[in-house]
C-alpha cells in the first residue's frame, strides 16, 4: 500500500477543445487539474491546475503527434510544462469503432 492509499479517491478533471484548421492540423487548448480528495477538495492555492495552448497533427491515418506549452495558475503548480504525446491508432482494435479506408473502392 502506498503513502497515501488511505486518502481516498482523487478528482482529477481533464478537457480539451480544439478546432481542425485542416485535415492534418488541429489547434486547442487542453486543461489539466488535480483538485484534492473527492467530497474534501484541497484549498486553491494547493490544487494543481494547467492550461496547454496545443496544437495535433495528423501525420497519417495511424499517427497523431500533440505538443503543446502548459501553463500553471495555481502555486503548486510548476510554472511551465512543454509535453509531446505521440499517438497510434489502433485500426482493428476490437473494442474501438473501425475507420473506413479512404481508398477509392473499386
Amino acid at each position: 500500500m502506498g503513502a497515501n492509499s488511505n486518502k481516498g479517491w482523487d478528482f482529477s478533471p481533464n478537457v480539451k477543445f480544439s478546432y481542425d484548421f485542416t485535415k492534418k492540423i488541429a489547434g486547442g487548448l487542453e486543461y489539466y487539474g488535480s483538485l484534492g480528495t473527492i467530497g474534501n477538495f484541497d484549498p486553491l492555492a494547493e490544487q494543481e491546475q494547467q492550461f496547454f495552448p496545443a496544437i495535433d497533427l495528423n501525420v497519417s491515418p495511424n499517427w497523431e503527434i500533440n505538443f503543446g506549452a502548459g501553463l500553471g495558475v495555481t502555486r503548486s503548480t510548476d510554472r511551465l510544462i512543454v509535453k509531446t504525446i505521440i499517438g497510434y491508432r489502433f485500426q482493428n482494435w476490437p473494442f474501438g469503432k473501425k475507420r473506413e479506408s479512404r481508398k477509392p473502392r473499386p
